[in-house]
Order: C-alpha cells, then structure tokens, then sequence
C-alpha cells in the first residue's frame, strides 16, 4: 500500500531527516510511529502524500512512484492531519472547511450535504457550523481537521498527535474511529507522544531514531524491551511499568496487560 524503499531525505538547511529508510505499510492495520522529538516521524509522513520527495530512494503509494503524482491525487487515498491544526485551516466557516475537501474531490452536492452533516454531528461541532475556525479552542480545531479529512473517506489516515488538546472524552471516540476504520480494512498510522493512548490498541510500532527506523514490531514487544526505549528516550506505558515491578515483587499478574480495566479484572480473578 504505501511502500519507503532506501529513503533519505535532506532538508535545504542539509539536515539529514531521513536515512535510508525501507518500509512497507499494509492495509488494515494500525501502525504507531514513535520517538523522541526530531527523529524524523513528521518528515516520514510528509513522504506519504507527496508534501515531501525523496532525496534518494523511491516511496511508493498504491504502486505510484510519488514523484510521478500530484499531491493532490495522493491526498484523495492518503488523508492527513497534522499536528498545528492552524496550519491546516483555511475556510471562512466550520462547514466549508468540510466541503472543500469533497467538492475539490467531485463529489456530488448530495454527498457533500451528507458527508458534511455527519462530520460535523460526529465530532461535536455543528453548533459552530458557521463560525470561522479561528475561533475555535485548540482541541475543536484538531476535531475539525480530523472531520474535514474523514469526510472524504480516504483509503489511508494519517494522524500526527492527535490527542493533543484532546479531553478523555474526545479521546475515547478517536480511539473509537480507529477501530471503525479497521474493520473497514483501512490503515491507520498513528505519529503520537502518548504512550498511554496507544497501548490499548496494541499497534504495530515503529520506533524512529536520528532518521532510521530502529524497531518495528508488536506494542507489546517494543514497549517491553528496555533497551529500546532508553536508546531512543520512549518511557514505558503505566501498566507495563506496574506489572514489571508487581513481578519484582512475586506477586502474580497477567502479561500482556493492555488496559486500566483488564488490569483490575485480573486483580481481581487473583484474589
């Protein structure tokens, strides 16, 4: 689906971001790409819709070179948020910042009613339906960009720390949105801070370092191993932390604890 084969990529101010990277993402899974800051995630996600070219190497997308395609023709399959939701934002109204995506996609005036009603009910902004979006909070802005992308139901979503500014609240129905995507056989790649919010899903993780990709693996194999995470400055999620130390103790736990909620259900089948 989207394929990096040999990928460099150098900045103008000749920082190298990327170094040689290979890498395959398959439909229908959910992938986290973690690391610490400058490590090269947003730059490997700018690859995926075309924002960025290869210095050396070849990124494929559904089989196209991306030096061979538009932006705008990659964008219709790969969607992506990005972090700064203002740098994103552009329309006068809530509303029209949804319909652009689908009117700039030839979508027909039913569909972008439609689509646009759902995005905007879903994520709890229709009573802002026409206000501007610089009005908006932080984390309605965030929302916003994620129903404007969601709207033209792309085969990819790419989300560069989507929790940010996000409540508990709000979290939970992302987490929600992922798992619908899933089942729909889209892919879900995930550039995210938040160790906490991405246990649960167990996802595919990728650790980037300086560049290269230094594991890619299971969730629960990936933040289990203490070398990796010292190497590249990730901290474990709470409940592997807890369950490590409970084991240190002698105490019986369950491995593989993947939420607050199992985690108590097994205390309590051990009492």
């Amino acid at each position: 689906m989207i394929e990096f084969i040999n990928v460099s990529y150098i900045h103008p101010t000749g920082v190298k971001a990327l170094d040689d990277v290979t890498i395959q993402f398959r439909q229908g899974e959910v992938v986290a790409i973690v690391g610490a800051n400058g490590a090269g995630k947003t730059t490997l996600v700018k690859h995926m819709n075309g924002l960025l070219k290869p210095t050396k190497g070849t990124v494929k997308v559904f089989g196209y070179d991306t030096t061979q395609q538009t932006v705008a023709s990659l964008s219709r399959r790969v969607g992506i948020v990005f972090q700064n939701a203002d740098h994103q934002l552009f329309s006068d109204t809530v509303e029209h910042e949804v319909e652009f995506g689908l009117r700039n996609f030839g979508f027909s005036e039913d569909v972008v009613k439609q689509r646009v009603e759902w995005a905007l009910t879903f994520f709890g902004l229709k009573e802002y339906a026409n206000t501007s979006p610089m009005m908006l909070s932080g984390g309605e802005k965030k929302r916003l960009c994620l129903a404007a992308v969601l709207a033209w139901d792309p085969d990819v979503l790419v989300l560069d720390e989507p929790t940010v500014g996000q409540d508990l609240l709000h979290k939970e129905k992302l987490e929600q949105i992922i798992r619908l995507l899933l089942t729909q056989g889209k892919t879900v790649i995930l550039v995210s801070h938040d160790i906490e919010f991405l246990w649960p899903m167990q996802p595919r993780t990728v650790v980037m370092n300086r560049g290269k990709i230094v594991a890619d693996g299971p969730a629960s194999e990936v933040f289990t191993d203490d070398s990796i995470l010292s190497s590249s400055r990730l901290i474990k999620p709470q409940l592997v932390e807890l369950s490590q130390r409970l084991k240190l103790d002698s105490r019986e736990v369950f491995d593989n604890i993947f939420t607050a909620k199992r985690w108590i259900l097994s205390r309590v089948r051990c009492s």
